[in-house]
């Protein structure tokens, strides 16, 4: 998979201002602060498309972003977890991204983002086990690996599976800052998108 071109498309606050995209959309979630926005300027290669802030919680809406004239889009989620919110913003948050995985038909895949130095938590929990209950397809992202050594990231990629009970193979290390892990993202996002067409093409012949 190569990237050659990414755009923005919109910005929705609203369940009914969902998009009802025809093409794979993978979604990208992750606790606040995890560095979302600079994951997918990195994956893209566009080092502006999504903002990004030092300030959590920035991320209120969601975000719709063309991949490659309309191949895919990738669709940034409001962050969760963040404390310095009222419970009624947070409440509004999780009922806006409930509602993306309930009533988007073309999403094939969520990246969920964690800090490869963090502990997982219980809202990284319940966000899986949220995945499982609905049979939502996920990868686990860890980000900001330039902060350990080579050792400590396997290690901590390691535990990682092993507290979310998943493969090793399903944690893609990586680091926007150090551009790492690029390739192995990309082969993930080309196999999501491959697969669509090949069920595509299966459906034609019947």
């Amino acid at each position: 998979m190569i990237i050659k071109n990414a755009e923005f498309i919109t910005s929705v606050g609203a369940k009914a201002q969902m998009l009802k995209n025809t093409v794979p959309e993978i979604a990208i979630a992750g606790r606040s602060n995890v560095g979302k926005s600079s994951f997918i300027n990195f994956i893209t290669g566009y080092g502006k498309l999504a903002k990004t802030s030092k300030d959590p919680g920035r991320t209120r809406l969601i975000n719709y972003f063309g991949c490659n004239k309309g191949e895919f889009i990738l669709v940034d989620l409001p962050g969760y977890g963040f404390a310095r919110v009222s419970d009624n913003e947070k409440l509004k948050w999780g009922e806006l991204i409930e509602a993306y995985f309930q009533k988007s038909p073309s999403l094939r895949n969520v990246f969920l983002l964690l800090d490869i130095r963090r502990d997982i938590n219980d809202d990284d929990i319940m966000m899986v086990n949220y995945f499982y209950h609905y049979n939502i397809s996920f990868t686990v992202i860890a980000t900001k690996a330039d902060k350990l050594s080579r050792s400590a990231c396997l290690a901590r990629k390691r535990e990682i599976a092993k507290q979310l009970k998943i493969g090793v193979d399903n944690v893609l290390v990586t680091s926007s800052l150090k551009k790492t892990g690029k390739e192995d993202v990309l082969t993930r996002i080309d196999n999501i998108v491959n697969a669509e067409i090949i069920v595509e093409e299966d459906d034609e012949e019947e």
